[in-house]
């Protein structure tokens, strides 16, 4: 995990990310980035110089109507003395049953971001950390830019007035790649989703589309992050 904390930091340094005496909820979704990221800050508050604290959430959507099985996850926080804690929802029902959404992840997406902000505020957060990564940018600047016609990607560091929380990305600097052989490599408890549409949203086509490009225009990922912070897209260049 070295490298990976050395890229989180670096990230975190250059954006100005964790304060003094910050408690941040880390998003824990099961998945093979967020306990990545979990890990790292966790590592990260051992020797980082800003004193920070973390607190893991996870929000379950409960599909098909059961609990997720977060029981790795919970030994996991315990043996590494991390706080954590679980909210069981009706995102399912809500999202694919009531409303029988044609678009369930626009809805989702917006749905549980709004649980998570009440979580941190609930555990006494003023930051919340997400574990997107550089891939995760590039997918979002195109998927912005052909469906919305937009030029723009979440932001590194995102004050939410509303809630009066920080947004934080740490894990902006590392490739999927470099995310999924630390997971790997750590052994980390990563749980499989059983969302009805996984696999089958426009981000995985998004996917398929810059593996493509890169036949044709090698680093055309790197080239795409170059450009945002250059043009200080979404707040990329405000270093």
């Amino acid at each position: 995990m070295k490298h990976i904390c050395s890229l989180m930091r670096s990230a975190i340094d250059t954006y100005n990310m964790i304060e003094e005496n910050d408690k941040i909820a880390v998003g824990v979704s099961g998945g093979k980035d967020s306990l990545v990221l979990l890990y790292g800050l966790h590592l990260l508050s051992k020797y980082y110089p800003k004193k920070f604290s973390i607190v893991a959430v996870t929000l379950d959507p409960c599909f098909e109507n059961k609990d997720s099985d977060l029981s790795m996850i919970e030994k996991f926080c315990e043996e590494n003395e991390i706080e954590y804690h679980i909210k069981r929802t009706e995102l399912y029902n809500v999202v694919f049953v009531d409303r029988e959404e044609k678009n369930p992840c626009s809805l989702c997406a917006k749905m549980r971001r709004g649980i998570l902000h009440d979580m941190a505020k609930k555990y006494g957060c003023n930051k919340i950390a997400l574990g997107h990564h550089e891939d995760d940018a590039v997918e979002t600047f195109l998927m912005n830019l052909l469906q919305g016609g937009t030029l723009s990607c979440f932001s590194p560091l995102t004050y939410l007035s509303n809630k009066d929380i920080y947004m934080i990305r740490p894990m902006i600097s590392l490739s999927e790649k470099e995310v999924e052989n630390a997971c790997i490599r750590n052994a980390l408890p990563v749980t499989k989703s059983n969302c009805p549409v996984d696999k089958e949203t426009v981000r995985e086509e998004t996917k398929k589309l810059i593996k493509k490009l890169e036949e044709d225009y090698p680093q055309i990922k790197t080239k795409i992050i170059h450009a945002m912070k250059k043009q200080n897209i979404s707040n990329w260049g405000n270093q």
